[in-house]
């Protein structure tokens, strides 16, 4: 059965354009512009509510197996449709056992079936004790290798030093894999804060250079073995001239920003606030406008700008880890919960600096897709998956703890008001989001498309 689906705003790879997708066998067969009704095709026109490929979400942690008390398949799943997102790829731990082996992602596989409401796909990880697991993670269909230069918060989890990455990494090559990085290094001593609850003692406890130490030698390893490596969470401004100076080198470098980076700033974190601890942390609103700034540089040829893409690192916890009641940043778990509010959030903050639609798409569903090998994804055009996201930019809303899906209700982004509303989402030609209530889908788990 075909359809059709008509908007006079349709994000195409050429631009806003009136156009009617038509969708059959999960795939969009055509796109023809303007408003074309065909005899037998049933027809619907969302008028001028923007249809845009589905957002791809390249960075999230859902913790099923072990941990899903803290976050499941079923209520992440459903947050990201509810989100406009219908590609997600999770991160190797926080679930139990952690992703670094082919039999613990064979149970992950199995804890995620039935439960799924939008495409999700898996990175493997690397620690001190795996490098010879590591051909089986990517011969099995993982999207990339994700390692921690830091502690990781989870004691399975530890992180790596420059000499396991130098055993890991022509392993790497031979696969044309990409290897994620948590860059922050602990190169230079830092100032125990005295006051826990205090978020500016919190962030002089993990300085830039850190994350800039790191990140300098990630493209050092990055050069000298040609390997793709892809620098996750940037939230510090100084290291942008070393992702621009790697890229004009032409290394194989990519990075990708959060919406909380650049959404929230340290200036108006309240103490005792854990909801909004993360690492790297949050910085000042100066440095996240050089981060915003980053993500207006054009891509050149198969490469991003300086920041390729936006995701979420959607690091959920319950209340107590978050250490709510005490507000204590040093105890509190690092991550925040963001998956549902990553369209919205971005474009709140992206309309105000000029961002076009078309910016949206980019940083949002292109560049991630092209980045994961997704090329059947995150664009609209004949041939391409029908994952789709229709939504009002224009209209807005309150963040209020009914609306959220995540397991736990705590998010930073809670009472704030954001810009774009989703209307629907559609994962593979199939509605599974309509105006807030959920069609149940059957979706099974993706793997690395070459």
């Amino acid at each position: 059965m075909s359809s059709a689906l008509h908007s006079t705003r349709v994000i195409a790879p050429t631009g806003v354009i009136e156009a009617t997708l038509i969708i059959a066998d999960g795939k969009i067969r055509d796109v023809l512009h303007g408003r074309t009704e065909q005899e037998g095709i049933p027809f619907e026109s969302v008028g001028d509510k923007v249809i845009m490929p589905g957002v791809i979400d390249a960075h999230v942690h859902i913790n099923e197996p072990g941990r899903t008390e803290w976050e499941g398949f079923e209520t992440a799943t459903k947050a990201a449709a509810a989100g406009g997102i219908t590609t997600l790829i999770e991160m190797p731990l926080n679930a139990s056992p952690v992703t670094t082996t082919v039999e613990a992602l064979k149970f992950k596989l199995d804890a995620a079936k039935g439960k799924l409401h939008v495409n999700v796909g898996f990175y493997g990880g690397v620690v001190p004790s795996n490098i010879n697991d590591l051909d089986g993670l990517l011969n099995a269909g993982v999207f990339g290798i994700k390692a921690f230069l830091t502690h990781s918060g989870i004691d399975e989890f530890p992180n790596v030093t420059e000499a396991d990455l130098r055993r890991a990494m022509p392993i790497l090559k031979k696969h044309d894999a990409r290897l994620l990085v948590h860059c922050e290094l602990e190169t230079m001593p830092a100032p125990r804060p005295t006051d826990p609850r205090s978020y500016q003692q919190y962030l002089a406890s993990r300085p830039a250079q850190w994350e800039t130490d790191a990140i300098a030698l990630m493209i050092r390893l990055s050069e000298e073995f040609d390997v793709h490596v892809h620098i996750v969470h940037v939230s510090a401004a100084e290291a942008l001239p070393l992702i621009r100076d790697a890229k004009r080198r032409g290394l194989r470098i990519t990075a990708e920003t959060c919406p909380h980076y650049l959404v929230f700033c340290a200036e108006e974190i309240p103490d005792g606030a854990t909801e909004f601890k993360c690492a790297p942390p949050i910085r000042e609103r100066a440095n996240n406008e050089l981060l915003w700034e980053a993500l207006k540089d054009l891509p050149t040829g198969q490469a991003g700008g300086t920041l390729d893409f936006v995701a979420t690192d959607h690091s959920p916890a319950p209340p107590d880890i978050k250490e709510q009641e005490s507000g204590d940043f040093m105890k509190a778990w690092g991550g925040i919960a963001g998956l549902q509010f990553l369209l919205p959030a971005f474009w709140t903050g992206a309309k105000e600096r000029g961002f076009s639609l078309e910016a949206v798409a980019r940083l949002l569903c292109e560049q991630p897709g092209q980045f994961l090998g997704l090329k059947q994804k995150g664009r609209i055009a004949p041939g391409c998956d029908a994952d789709l996201v229709v939504w009002d930019p224009e209209a807005s809303f309150v963040v209020k703890e009914e609306m959220i899906q995540h397991r736990h209700k705590l998010t930073p982004y809670s009472g704030l008001i954001l810009s774009g509303v989703i209307e629907q989402t559609i994962v593979g030609g199939t509605m599974v989001l309509h105006h807030g209530s959920f069609v149940k889908s059957t979706l099974s788990a993706l793997q690395k498309w070459n």
